[in-house]
């Protein structure tokens, strides 16, 4: 085929996919190439499209570091009001991934495509309600109004963010090129992520750290006047006890002030992705309407083997993630001393996980995904023990935090590296079972969000057990026990779990390589269908 010709080809294959008008039904731009190649995805789509993964990264770090300590110190809200928002609140953003995965499938074609109107759409409700979850409307509120308020805006917002992040995970296979193209971009889209976690908590930790650190500095003057004998009508004291004061004020305000920052970047992100990123075709999706019921195509992917170990392995990986991030501020606060230092023990663990990306991706190329997974993940368990036993040096508790960020990465990277090609198997499997990407990928965000609310739910929930009491500056030993039991024993149990699962999981390099040339041999079957077609 000419360069001419193999040109006309393309153009027509666009203007084919381009057609949304109504009653029209497009030819599968894939088929009108008539064999030819994938192009390369451009360097300009993959950032773009990395760039839209900051706003979920951005929230949901800033929600996993601060909404318990906020919740629980700044709200000062009772511990078992806290869990049931912690819980209720991530196990309804759980339960709206697979429903919005479903509509997605069942929406039709527009003249911007079929996943980015959901996330377009979506945009300006999610900016308000994230706002609005972070804002405490008055200083001193009953425990049944302060619950409902900041569960319903809770759970507005997860809505609207899944409404924004599961057709964006299922851009990934719409952006045109090959097996290996797309894993390019999902390194460039994990990278932007994890810088989004670094951004998300330079900002959050830099606007309301100060606050949290001067508080830490009171709580410790005040610790000191129970050790030493002073007059409880001093003035000395009574400033203390009226620096605290100010300081929850201040720290309130600083909240809604780092929302709103992120609430910009939230907008600008959309817009980027907007701008940049055109859906593409992909091999044996037409992103038409899904016209198999919702049951039936769930009963399809609990029986696709690779996709049920690949999720259940990232669950309880990403659970064993989340239960050490939860619960972080409130160790190196309450057991550590490091409360004025947790912000930038967090942008520590940020940097490591960004920097650690191209390592990951190098060894991905070199060893394949699953060893290399396996090597990310096996530093977690022994750092996370050291850190609990040596928890009073800021130094050495900053060397252990690159490590776990390292991890964090691989975490990161690897799974969401390894979700195509279940996907792809599934469609080499089930040839006629087409365009469930979107239930694929809401599935696998569903499990990873329910790890989240089951991680600070049942946190918070053992806490409120333990005796802990909101806002106070010293806890009882149960708490500070349950604190030490949740950030290390229980997370290493759970990433043992994750890396067994891990160990099953069936699709190696070899399987890999196959399972492309088994997609692309059903492409050209595919292609030579509707030549014939268009010819008759």
């Amino acid at each position: 085929m000419t360069d001419s010709s193999e040109g006309k080809h393309e153009s027509l294959a666009q203007e084919e996919f381009a057609k949304c008008s109504e009653g029209t039904k497009p030819v599968d731009a894939s088929l009108i190439l008539n064999g030819s190649k994938s192009p390369g995805i451009p360097l300009a789509r993959k950032v773009s499209y990395a760039v839209g993964g900051m706003p979920y990264q951005m929230t949901m770090t800033v929600k996993g570091f601060f909404m318990q300590i906020f919740l629980l110190d700044v709200v000062q809200m009772d511990a078992f009001y806290a869990s049931l928002i912690l819980f209720l609140g991530r196990a309804w953003d759980a339960v709206t991934d697979p429903i919005v995965g479903y509509m997605v499938s069942k929406s039709g074609r527009t003249c911007i495509g079929k996943l980015i109107p959901w996330i377009v759409f979506s945009l300006p409700f999610g900016v308000v309600s994230y706002v609005m979850m972070w804002f405490v409307p008055q200083d001193s509120m009953s425990p049944g109004f302060s619950f409902s308020w900041f569960f319903v805006w809770t759970c507005l917002f997860d809505l609207f963010m899944s409404c924004y992040h599961v057709p964006y995970s299922s851009l990934n296979m719409f952006l045109g090129g090959d097996q290996k193209e797309r894993d390019s971009a999902t390194g460039y889209r994990m990278g932007m992520e994890i810088f989004a976690t670094l951004a998300g908590a330079i900002i959050q930790g830099q606007i309301v750290g100060v606050y949290h650190a001067k508080k830490a500095r009171a709580c410790s003057r005040l610790n000191y006047t129970e050790t030493v004998p002073v007059n409880l009508s001093s003035p000395a004291l009574q400033n203390f006890t009226s620096s605290l004061t100010d300081s929850l004020q201040n720290t309130r305000r600083a909240y809604v002030v780092a929302a709103l920052v992120l609430a910009s970047l939230y907008f600008l992100s959309c817009l980027v992705l907007f701008l940049g990123v055109k859906e593409q075709p992909a091999p044996l999706s037409t992103l038409d309407r899904v016209k198999m019921p919702y049951l039936v195509g769930v009963n399809l992917m609990v029986r696709h083997t690779p996709y049920v170990r690949l999720v259940f392995g990232f669950f309880f990986s990403s659970l064993a993630f989340q239960m050490a991030q939860g619960n972080f501020a409130l160790f190196c606060t309450h057991i550590a001393g490091l409360g004025s230092y947790f912000q930038y023990l967090i942008i520590v663990v940020s940097v490591a996980a960004t920097l650690s990306i191209p390592l990951w991706q190098t060894l991905l190329g070199k060893l394949g995904k699953k060893t290399t997974l396996f090597i990310g993940l096996s530093v977690y368990a022994p750092t996370l023990a050291v850190t609990v036993c040596i928890y009073n040096r800021l130094d050495i508790t900053m060397i252990l935090g690159i490590i776990i960020g390292a991890s964090l990465g691989a975490l990161y990277l690897l799974p969401w590296s390894m979700l195509p090609d279940a996907v792809d198997d599934f469609k080499v499997k089930n040839p006629s079972s087409k365009n469930l990407e979107p239930m694929f990928y809401s599935c696998y965000v569903f499990f990873n969000k329910f790890g989240g609310g089951l991680s600070l739910g049942i946190s918070t929930l053992v806490l409120h057990f333990a005796g802990y009491k909101p806002g106070a500056c010293k806890q009882n030993p149960t708490v500070i026990k349950a604190l030490q039991f949740l950030f290390a024993p229980v997370p290493i149990v759970l990433v043992l779990m994750g890396m067994l699962l891990f160990c099953f999981y069936p699709i190696n390099e070899e399987r890999r390589q196959q399972i492309q040339k088994d997609l692309h041999k059903a492409e050209k079957e595919d292609e030579d269908v509707a030549m014939d077609a268009v010819l008759l």
